[in-house]
């Protein structure tokens, strides 16, 4: 059995996911934190006594503190704060974990609070895999779409179709698109054919509001990205004017409702990006028989997809991986960064 993570591991792990994924704060900042923190206080005794996995694969209690001491200063409760995270670069390392440890000072019950919650991000620009997946289906199949999206957080990515997908002066979408994603792009170019939405809708076991959980949504994401501050920003405007249906509950028990009848002249697309992974086994177990049983009952009128953008054994980023019904088909589509910066596009010759 393997030995649990130390808290001042877990914060040097979560460091080195965050420098690769772009964030030199988060990457500098972090094991500051697991060289200076310390029980004693009622906020590090919970810290220190944290009962189950503290790395990213379980509670991600690095990403849950930082995410409420960066809430401070979205919200504007703690300037000293705000002040050193503005000069971060230029500040020395005693003045920087000084800064961030006496704000945890200042506000351990509102940090206490925001422990309780897991990180939730929501990453608009992993919807670019589904834009390039969209337009591939609509080619294939030259039927309109039925969403499905499982942990779909607050819906950000049920918008994928209003949003707009760029590679080398070629544009995917809408004419005034609410966003334009521009990821580094490797591969053939997708299809133009222009991917019709009718229904959409998603489940999370706690889904979030864009409207009133726009602090919480904006805060998971790291303070030097300002790009993924302002693109995030951006979609919570849009979804909080026409808030996209998502459902609370277990994906598993919800998909089998949703998949129980098939859905004559659309294609069923269930998707999920980076959320399998958080799923209990017994969830996956009954995700796939559903995805089966429900895929044994498709039609060419009534068809069905699973695409998948998840971490698999291989590198880099995720996989990006579709089935389609009738016939149970499995497609390797290519490669994913986590945030969506790059994608290589590798759909089977010929489709």
């Amino acid at each position: 059995m393997t030995a649990p993570v130390s808290l001042p591991e877990a914060f040097r792990l979560q460091a080195r996911a965050c420098a690769g994924l772009g964030s030199p704060f988060m990457a500098r900042l972090l094991p500051l934190l697991a060289d200076r923190l310390h029980p004693g206080t009622a906020l590090t005794d919970r810290l220190f006594g944290w009962p189950r996995d503290l790395t990213a694969r379980g509670d991600a209690v690095p990403l849950r503190l930082a995410g409420g001491l960066h809430a401070l200063v979205l919200s504007g409760q703690d300037d000293a704060l705000a002040a050193a995270y503005a000069d971060w670069a230029r500040l020395s390392d005693d003045a920087l974990v000084g800064a961030v440890l006496e704000a945890m000072a200042r506000h351990q019950a509102f940090l206490l609070d925001w422990l309780d919650n897991a990180p939730q991000t929501n990453e608009v620009r992993r919807a670019a895999a589904l834009i390039a997946a969209g337009h591939w289906l609509a080619d294939r199949f030259g039927l309109p779409l039925v969403l499905s999206e499982l942990g779909a957080s607050a819906g950000l990515n049920l918008l994928w179709d209003r949003y707009a997908l760029e590679i080398d002066g070629h544009r995917y979408g809408p004419d005034a698109p609410v966003l334009t994603l521009t990821p580094d792009w490797d591969g053939p170019l997708p299809p133009q054919t222009a991917p019709e939405v009718t229904e959409r809708r998603g489940v999370d076991l706690n889904p979030l509001a864009p409207g009133a959980d726009r602090l919480r949504l904006l805060a998971y994401l790291w303070a030097d990205q300002s790009d993924r501050l302002a693109r995030t920003a951006a979609a919570l405007d849009a979804a909080a004017q026409r808030p996209p249906p998502v459902d609370r509950g277990d994906a598993a028990g919800w998909a089998e409702a949703r998949l129980a009848e098939p859905r004559p002249g659309a294609l069923h697309l269930v998707y999920h990006t980076i959320a399998a992974q958080y799923f209990p086994a017994e969830t996956r177990a009954r995700l796939a028989a559903a995805l089966q049983a429900a895929g044994a009952r498709a039609t060419p009128e009534a068809p069905l997809a699973h695409l998948a953008m998840e971490a698999d054994e291989a590198t880099p980023g995720a996989g990006l991986t579709l089935q389609t019904w009738p016939g149970g088909r499995t497609h390797a589509l290519g490669r994913v960064d986590f945030h969506g910066r790059w994608l290589r596009w590798t759909p089977p010759a010929g489709e």
